[in-house]
């Protein structure tokens, strides 16, 4: 069986009392903290002379971009906080072709979040299937009266133009589907079009009483 090393002490004596501690050590270890703290550089930031540097993913605020919204409203029914207000109206879109069908599409009248009652989980900007809610960094949205915590579309939108750009891809990665399928179409259209200049035209024919 070995034997403790006699630079380890338990801290209770066979009979189990705790063994007493030498005056003035907690003092000591104390002032050995702020030292070595006193002796580190400083960095505090002197905000807002200072803007801090947030990390790439922060969750600030919410942007609207408000073409892609379909007024879907699976954002609303998703918030776990019923923090978003949306209203809409239908328009009747006329048939593109004569005979066709006209069609109905939602326009939306009101997008508005309460962000007193958002807990920024970022449910809404997940399920969003046309990717128009997206996080923007900024932070310096208080207000003195919690009514004005609701911004309206405008407010959001303003902030979408402070969302970052995505990270580029990894240089091994696949072509996302939607560019592939946007450039076959762009050069489809492309390979048409030269088809269609570099076709012979066919000569008139002659009308009645020309030579």
């Amino acid at each position: 069986m070995s034997r403790p090393s006699p630079d380890h002490r338990p801290s209770t004596t066979p009979s189990g009392r705790p063994r007493p501690s030498i005056p003035g050590s907690g003092l000591a270890k104390g002032l050995a903290v702020t030292l070595r703290t006193m002796t580190k550089k400083t960095v505090t930031e002197q905000y807002p002379d200072t803007q801090p540097e947030l990390p790439p993913r922060s969750r600030g605020v919410i942007g609207l971009f408000e073409e892609n919204c379909t007024v879907c409203m699976l954002c609303a029914r998703e918030c776990p906080d019923w923090c978003i207000y949306i209203d809409s109206h239908k328009e009747t879109i006329p048939a593109a072709t004569p005979g066709g069908r006209e069609r109905s599409r939602n326009v939306l009248d009101r997008f508005a979040i309460d962000f007193s009652l958002c807990m920024y989980c970022g449910i809404c900007i997940e399920v969003c299937p046309f990717d128009a809610l997206f996080w923007s960094p900024e932070f310096e949205y208080a207000e003195t009266d919690i009514r004005d915590l609701t911004h309206e579309r405008d407010k959001l939108r303003e902030w979408m133009w402070t969302v970052p750009a995505p990270p580029a891809l990894d240089p091994g990665a696949e072509e996302p589907k939607e560019l592939a399928a946007a450039r076959k179409t762009a050069q489809k259209l492309a390979a048409q079009q030269q088809a269609a200049q570099e076709e012979p035209t066919a000569p008139a024919e002659p009308q009645e009483g020309e030579s």
